[in-house]
């Protein structure tokens, strides 16, 4: 492991497991390990089994972008390099900004291809998931709204979804606009910041970062290229969102509890939001955005929604860390770097 990574991870690994241990206290430590220890079985294999349908669909999105930069990975490889995708993102800090990278690494390892290729992969995959998100989640809400009142903290939780998702898409349209300038004067700034030290050669670091730069761009252009394609990955991409919903629905089911679908399908894109925070994959603020949310929109007990929440994260959070974990081992990848 990178020792320049180690404090940002351990402050966050620590965060996490205090926000956890805050929200356990809160909500009561026995009555959510009872609740979580007599969890019918059969409804927890089917939470995992749909957070495995929610992985291979997202991983058939990643193949479907790849393809589209030709880039060729069978359906099996395109699982593995996906998990490996998630276990970064997992145990990184600040969730996809944090383990893009690795993942970025890992797709053009096992592929081949250019890193900037790969960045653009996994960074399509995750902009292009935010699209069905937010038609999710005002589909959700404004069904639920239809038969009950919407309280302030979920017109809150709503109001500041969109204004992050707005804010990212903002950015995003601003460099992709002024992608020429930035090709232009960014390597130069870079260039000349490092060139300060002696390890380092400006004009060698300018040239290197615009070639990366001009691929990077390119391929994003490439992705857009073909409205099927992408029709194809947003089907994928919506598929996997209500594969997540489908798996909280179940773990409702699992500790006793019936839960609307539409409650379900707009929680869980925002509870996400979470995960910008600065902890491993958003862990401990994505359970406690998942409760905060849940507890008034479902009526049912903080400790069963808890222990609900768990054995939804167990399924989407813990089973991509252990096939994912594997996945970077066996491909060789460090997910530290």
């Amino acid at each position: 492991m990178d020792g320049r990574r180690r404090p940002a991870l351990l402050i966050g690994g620590l965060a996490a497991l205090g926000i956890l241990a805050a929200l356990f206290v809160l909500v009561g430590v026995e009555r959510v390990v009872s609740t979580v220890l007599s969890a019918d079985p059969t409804f927890v294999a089917a939470t995992a089994g749909l957070a495995l349908c929610w992985l291979a669909a997202w991983s058939l999105m990643l193949r479907t972008v790849l393809a589209s930069l030709s880039v060729s990975l069978s359906v099996t490889t395109s699982f593995l390099v996906y998990a490996g995708a998630v276990f970064a993102n997992n145990v990184t800090p600040f969730g996809q900004a944090g383990g893009e990278p690795v993942a970025a690494a890992l797709i053009s390892k096992v592929s081949g291809s250019r890193y900037e290729t790969g960045l653009v992969g996994i960074a399509s995959v995750d902009v292009l998931n935010v699209v069905p998100s937010i038609a999710l989640v005002f589909l959700g809400v404004g069904y639920y709204a239809a038969s009950t009142a919407i309280g302030d903290r979920l017109e809150v939780a709503v109001a500041v979804a969109v204004g992050l998702v707005a804010a990212i898409v903002t950015g995003i349209a601003f460099v992709w606009r002024y992608r020429q300038a930035v090709i232009a004067r960014l390597p130069g700034a870079v260039g000349g910041a490092v060139g300060r030290f002696d390890r380092f050669d400006a004009a060698a670091v300018e040239t290197s970062l615009t070639d990366r730069l001009r691929h990077f761009f390119d391929d994003i252009e490439r992705v857009g290229t073909s409205r099927r394609r992408l029709v194809a990955v947003v089907g994928l991409s919506l598929a996997g969102w209500l594969f997540q919903a489908a798996a909280l629905t179940a773990a409702f089911a699992a500790v006793g509890h019936d839960v609307s679908p539409a409650i379900t399908l707009f929680v869980v894109p925002l509870a996400y939001v979470a995960g910008a925070t600065p902890l491993p994959g958003g862990l401990g603020g994505i359970e406690a955005a998942f409760v905060a949310l849940l507890v008034p929109t479902t009526g049912v007990a903080a400790s069963t929604v808890t222990a609900a929440v768990l054995v939804f994260r167990g399924g989407v959070y813990w089973l991509p860390v252990v096939i994912g974990g594997i996945s970077v081992s066996a491909f060789g990848v460090n997910a530290a770097r």
